[in-house]
């Protein structure tokens, strides 16, 4: 192909990519993705750091506090203190304090934790039970509704003849009948908040002056507490990061704390000095645990002193026969050791006396005396019979010893 050829190809080429890079450019068009990541980590930490926000954005002097040691130096009048936490380790006089810190001119805010106990006529909630206040279920409220109803039905059907009723016309405090309503002079509309309807606060003592119902619950009580203000919620999931967008959560908030300074309580107890250890140095408690256990087990009684090991070059036969003497001892007793001995004798005295074993037993022991010139008592002690009785040491080694002179003198 000459150069003039190829130039041409060439320049086909370069143009041919050219108008197909022109024909992409044209087909591509830029978008913008949202790409959510979650919630950031100081909300995944704080669950009510939305309402934390919302509250700096309302012009409020907001602050957090990690425990009740906050309430020494805390001033009351002015201030509102919203516990947060959970409250189940705090102490009579801890709840003690918060109340009398309330009656000096502060606003408390806190959850109902416990359930009233009809039988034992308390919740275990401190700081309800001083209140007055009981946590009742929802249910255990219906049913009570449901058996009065019975009955007053049943007394106006005998009172009245019967006729149609008319349904009444819906209003819109009704349009959302399974969420709380709380009322507010010279405000012809309610406000709507999404509490848990499985749980009801009663006031035993009747010193709520607010309140905040649903269909068949209240579940939310504002009372006096000395020149203070207290307000009881069933609970406060709906001013978390999740909730308090939702319907008037953030308006219930701001109507609560406006025109003072808050203060959020995450933690109402501390944790012991155990607990802390835990959770900030795991792998040191865990190391210092094992030393311990070895510490224990170095130092530890043993059941015996132990036993050295024998050396090879110092053992000898006479030890391998004292082992297994004691070995059949042992196991075989001292009527086996004293028949082995005897049978023993009878076979070195058929040696030097053929016809030894024919002979009857008085006869084999004079014959026995003869050969040996042991006397024939000695003999007799010797060739005795084995009791299957056990002996004791000295008659079984006292009868060995005649044994053992009688083998040695055939």
């Amino acid at each position: 192909m000459s150069r003039r050829a190829l130039f041409i190809l060439g320049c086909a080429l370069l143009l041919g990519g050219g108008l197909l890079v022109i024909y992409l450019l044209q087909q591509l068009q830029p978008y913008d993705k949202l790409i959510n990541h979650g919630p950031a980590p100081e909300a995944r930490a704080n669950p009510y750091l939305a309402a934390e926000l919302f509250l700096r954005q309302q012009k409020l002097q907001v602050q957090r506090a990690d425990g009740l040691d906050e309430l020494k130096t805390l001033p009351s009048n002015g201030h509102t203190l919203i516990m947060l936490g959970s409250r189940n380790r705090m102490t009579p006089g801890q709840s003690r304090r918060v109340l009398e810190w309330t009656a000096k001119g502060g606003h408390l805010i806190f959850v109902a934790e416990e359930i009233w106990d009809e039988d034992k006529q308390r919740s275990g909630d401190l700081m309800l039970d001083q209140l007055g206040i009981q946590q009742l279920l929802s249910e255990d409220l219906d049913q009570q509704d449901d058996s009065e109803s019975a009955e007053d039905a049943e007394d106006a059907q005998q009172a009245v003849p019967r006729q149609r009723l008319r349904k009444p016309a819906r209003s819109p405090e009704h349009d959302y009948p399974q969420l709380t309503k709380l009322y507010l002079e010279n405000e012809k509309a309610p406000a709507y908040l999404d509490f848990d309807t499985d749980f009801h606060l009663y006031d035993s003592q009747n010193r709520a002056h607010a309140w905040a119902n649903s269909d068949g619950a209240t579940h939310m009580l504002q009372l006096s507490h000395g020149d203070g203000l207290v307000t009881v919620l069933t609970d406060a999931w709906l001013w978390q990061n999740d909730e308090i967008g939702e319907y008037d959560h953030a308006w219930l908030l701001w109507y609560l704390t406006q025109d003072t300074a808050v203060t959020l309580l995450y933690r109402a107890d501390r944790d012991d000095l155990l607990s802390l250890l835990l959770r900030n140095f795991p792998l040191a408690l865990a190391t210092l645990a094992l030393l311990i256990l070895f510490g224990l087990w170095h130092v530890g009684l043993r059941h015996g002193p132990l036993a050295e090991v024998a050396s090879r070059s110092r053992r000898q036969l006479e030890e391998h026969l004292r082992a297994s003497a004691a070995f059949l001892l042992r196991h075989h007793g001292q009527a086996h050791l004293l028949q082995s001995l005897q049978r023993d004798i009878q076979r070195r005295a058929r040696r030097r006396h053929p016809g030894f074993e024919r002979l009857p037993v008085a006869e084999q022991w004079r014959v026995l005396g003869q050969l040996t010139r042991l006397p024939a008592s000695a003999v007799a002690k010797a060739m005795r019979p084995a009791q299957p009785t056990q002996r004791s040491a000295s008659e079984f080694t006292r009868q060995v010893a005649h044994l053992q002179t009688l083998r040695n003198a055939l």
